[in-house]
């Protein structure tokens, strides 16, 4: 009975033990995520955008930069959606196909805003995690310079680094991620701040361990939920970012194409009876955004502490 007895608590105690770790705060923002229906269909229309802009170009029978002769001159009514001359979305006034050029339109937006959120995620979180755990006069000094580049109008900045640098992608990318890390920088601070005199941190100090080791070890591996949610909706804002600037004429050049260049031509031509040349990238172009917005507020629910 009694080897009996130790049997039970050793497997009482097991269970208890797995059921500690079935309840991680990780696991326990993973299942809220998953019971939120609006950040499913966030998610969900984030894969299929992500599945039409990398296969989608397997289905177009036209490539984005070939004319059709048959249609020039005559859009309005040849160059209609149709599928038998292969056209899905129809075509453009130069006789482009609009779905194959709509798939590269959404390969070039995402790839902008992923990775202008990415680089400006990176300089905002260390720039923001080393003010924040040094603090003193550094940090004054780091923060008033935020607060004097936040002053500048960062759409005139963008607009001015395009047009003395040119108007390339790779400086499309950094000129939209070097200019949006300043708001990431003060929250992450803001973080760092309530992170520095805890336990853990004064044990890692306490036994020599260098200040960079703890910033990247200790501090940032903490902001992780912070920094994820905010990512997600920092990608939006590089897309429409990117979206104004190709609207305006300053951002991807022929025979590249985005978003925000289709919506311009679309919205140049919408007397002329072509809304399809509009209603195609104009509708990829919201329910994108959607989609980021809708898994933002689903990650910012589930790793909310107050509703644990």
């Amino acid at each position: 009975m009694v080897i009996d007895s130790q049997k039970m608590q050793a497997l009482a105690r097991r269970m208890a033990g797995a059921e500690i770790r079935g309840r991680s705060p990780w696991a326990d923002a993973r299942r809220r995520f998953l019971r939120n229906r609006a950040a499913m269909t966030g998610l969900a229309i984030l894969v299929g955008v992500t599945a039409f802009a990398l296969a989608g170009g397997a289905f177009a029978q036209w490539s984005h930069d070939e004319l059709d002769f048959g249609v020039m001159g005559q859009v309005a009514t040849l160059g209609q959606p149709s599928i038998a001359n292969g056209h899905y979305f129809g075509t453009d006034d130069l006789g482009r196909d609009l779905y194959a050029r709509t798939v590269q339109g959404t390969q070039v937006s995402l790839m902008v805003g992923v990775v202008g959120a990415a680089i400006a995620v990176l300089v905002g979180t260390l720039y923001g995690a080393t003010a924040g755990y040094v603090g003193g006069r550094t940090d004054q000094i780091m923060m008033r310079a935020v607060d004097i580049l936040m002053s500048i109008p960062y759409m005139f900045v963008l607009i001015l680094l395009l047009v003395m640098f040119g108007r390339s992608m790779s400086m499309l990318f950094l000129g939209i991620g070097l200019i949006s890390w300043l708001d990431m920088s003060r929250i992450v601070r803001g973080q760092t701040l309530s992170l520095k005199n805890r336990e853990f941190i004064e044990a890692a100090r306490a036994i020599g361990v260098p200040a960079w080791r703890i910033v990247l070890r200790h501090i940032v591996p903490n902001l992780l939920g912070v920094v994820a949610v905010y990512a997600t909706l920092l990608v939006p804002l590089m897309i429409l970012t990117e979206s104004f600037i190709s609207f305006l004429g300053l951002g991807v050049q022929e025979p590249l194409t985005s978003w925000g260049a289709l919506i311009s031509e679309g919205a140049g031509t919408m007397n002329y009876g072509t809304l399809w040349q509009l209603a195609f990238p104009l509708f990829f172009f919201c329910i994108t955004l959607f989609g980021f917005f809708f898994v933002g507020d689903g990650l910012r629910d589930a790793l909310d502490p107050k509703d644990r």
